[in-house]
Formats: C-alpha cells, sequence, structure tokens
C-alpha cells in the first residue's frame, strides 16, 4: 500500500461524511426540533434558522470532507535533525456526537523525526481536520497520533488535547471548571520514559 493509500485510511477511520445532498435534510431536521420545543419556524427570528444551522454544519463538520493529501500539500521535507519538535496549544473546536455540543481546548503535538520534518502550520490543520467532526476526544487524540505517524514515519509521536465540554457545563452534572486530557504515544515516546517526560516538561512551559 502507497503512503498516500495509507494517509487516506488514516483520515478515514470513524468516518460518517455528509452527503451533499444533506442541507434539506438538516433544514428539515432542524424545523422539526423547533416545533418539537413549541416554538413556530414561520416566526421572523426562526424563519432563517434551519437553513442558518444547515451552513454552520458544512463548517463545523467539514474535517469528513478534508483531503489529507491536499492537506499536507507536499510540506514533508527531507532535514538533518533528529530532536523533539513540539507544537503546543493549538486551539480547536469540536462537536460532542452524544449531545451535538461543543467541546474545545487545546492539542499539543510532538513527533521525533526520522529524516523529515512537517511544515510548522500542518500540525494545526491535522488536527482541525479531526476535531472538525463529530467526535469524543479519546478518539480524536488517538486519530491525530495516528496520522502524524503514517504521514512522517517519525521515530515517536506524541499527543495531549485538553477540552472544556460543554455537555457537562451546561447540563448533566454542571461542572463549569472540570476539563478532561487525553493523550496518545507512539514510538520512542512509549517506549522511553525519559523522552516521554521531556515532551510533558515542554507542555508544561508557559
Amino acid at each position: 500500500m502507497h503512503d498516500e493509500d495509507l494517509l487516506w485510511e488514516a483520515a478515514e477511520q470513524h468516518q460518517h461524511p455528509i452527503e451533499a445532498h444533506a442541507t434539506d435534510q438538516v433544514e428539515t431536521a432542524v424545523r422539526s426540533i423547533l416545533e418539537g420545543v413549541g416554538e413556530n419556524p414561520e416566526r421572523d427570528g426562526l424563519k432563517n434558522t434551519p437553513a442558518r444551522v444547515a451552513r454552520m454544519y458544512e463548517e463545523l463538520l467539514e474535517g469528513y470532507h478534508t483531503d489529507p493529501i491536499a492537506l499536507i500539500n507536499g510540506a514533508l521535507f527531507e532535514v538533518d535533525y533528529d530532536e523533539m519538535v513540539v507544537v503546543k496549544d493549538i486551539e480547536y473546536y469540536s462537536l460532542c456526537e452524544h449531545h451535538l455540543v461543543p467541546f474545545y481546548g487545546v492539542a499539543h503535538v510532538a513527533y521525533i523525526p526520522h529524516g523529515k520534518v512537517i511544515g510548522l502550520s500542518k500540525l494545526p490543520r491535522i488536527v482541525d481536520m479531526f476535531a472538525r467532526r463529530l467526535q469524543v476526544q479519546e478518539r480524536m487524540t488517538q486519530q491525530i497520533a495516528d496520522f502524524v505517524a503514517e504521514a512522517l514515519h517519525p521515530q515517536g509521536v506524541a499527543v495531549v488535547v485538553e477540552g472544556a465540554h460543554l455537555c457537562s457545563m451546561m447540563r448533566g452534572v454542571k461542572k463549569a471548571n472540570a476539563r478532561m486530557v487525553t493523550s496518545a504515544v507512539l514510538g520512542r515516546f512509549k517506549s522511553d520514559a525519559r523522552t516521554r517526560s521531556e515532551f510533558f516538561e515542554h507542555i508544561r512551559k508557559t
């Protein structure tokens, strides 16, 4: 299997893409929700809400349609460098697949090159590709790590994601200050405790 095929496979894991004709279905569903909660979808403030929500979902879930090859766009460079590369505090916004409400926070991504490095802007784009889907934070964290590993074939990859989940802040337990932290480590980050500690030290620094 070619590298490009592997990238597509990594990007498509757990995808449930929105079909092109789905805008009408989303609009119809939103109208039903408005009626179900006792609202009038035809009143001035709500008349265009179904169309607005449909457009919003197209944007918030665009990760399903991101071409991973075009995303990287050849930005892999042969460089004689084999120390850790860390990009931290990458902002992301996602939608919880259980309640369809946002969770958001920052991601920290690191890798140890094995002959190649990736353009700086690409790691935040990779985070966005997986964040802009219906997600759970645990799976998103692993998907980011797996994709970086497939793209670069590095000596190791580490990803930590911090998230605030509105599904537990606005409803349910209503704990506004609770934060979830997930991690995925591959290669040297998994096998070498000192390498792993160095990564965590980097992301703790302000």
